[in-house]
C-alpha cells in the first residue's frame, strides 16, 4: 500500500531544513537527518502534464506518511502527485554511504545514491539497479495513464 503525502508536515519540514528548489535529494537528506524515525527515499514522481514523464526525486518517509520537503517548489496539488519508491535508506545506512562517497569521489555530489553495480540502463541515463528500473517503469505507466485522462477531458 502506498503511503499518503502529508502536505502540512512537508511544508513544516521544508521550512525547518531550509529546503531549496531543484534540490530534492539534498532536501530529503537534511529532512531525514533532522527527523526522528525518518527514512530517506529515492525514486520517481509522476503527475499529469509536462514533462509528460517521471522525474527522479527524493523524499522522506515516516511510519505512516510521505514527507516531501520539496513539495512547495513543485507547483502541484498534493493529490496530483504519485510517488514510486526505488530505494529506502535508514539514517545509519545513509550516513555510511555519504561518508564513503565523499572519500571515494570527493569531486562528485554524493546524492542521489544509486547503490551497488550492476546498473540498469535506459535511454542515455544510467540508473541504479533493478529496483530503480522497476520504479521508473511503474511511474512511466502512471504518467501515461494520467496524461491520457487529461487528453480525454480536453
Amino acid at each position: 500500500m502506498n503511503k499518503l503525502l502529508n502536505e502540512a508536515l512537508s511544508i513544516e519540514t521544508a521550512q525547518r531544513v531550509k529546503s531549496k528548489a531543484k534540490s530534492p535529494f539534498d532536501n530529503a537528506y537534511r529532512a531525514t537527518l533532522a527527523t526522528e524515525g525518518g527514512i530517506y527515499v529515492q525514486g520517481f514522481l509522476a503527475f499529469a502534464g509536462k514533462p509528460y514523464k517521471p522525474i527522479e526525486h527524493g523524499w522522506m518517509e515516516l511510519e505512516d506518511c510521505i514527507v516531501d520537503p520539496t513539495l512547495s517548489y513543485l507547483n502541484k496539488n498534493a493529490q496530483e502527485l504519485w510517488y514510486f519508491t526505488a530505494q529506502r535508506l535508514t539514517v545509519k545506512q545513509l550516513k555510511v554511504i555519504i561518508e564513503e562517497s565523499k572519500e571515494d569521489y570527493p569531486e562528485d555530489d554524493p546524492l542521489p545514491v544509486y547503490g551497488d553495480p550492476p546498473y540498469e540502463y535506459y535511454g542515455n541515463i544510467m540508473l541504479g539497479g533493478k529496483d530503480y528500473l522497476e520504479a521508473y517503469q511503474a511511474a512511466e505507466a502512471k504518467c501515461r495513464e494520467l496524461n491520457q485522462k487529461n487528453a480525454e477531458k480536453n
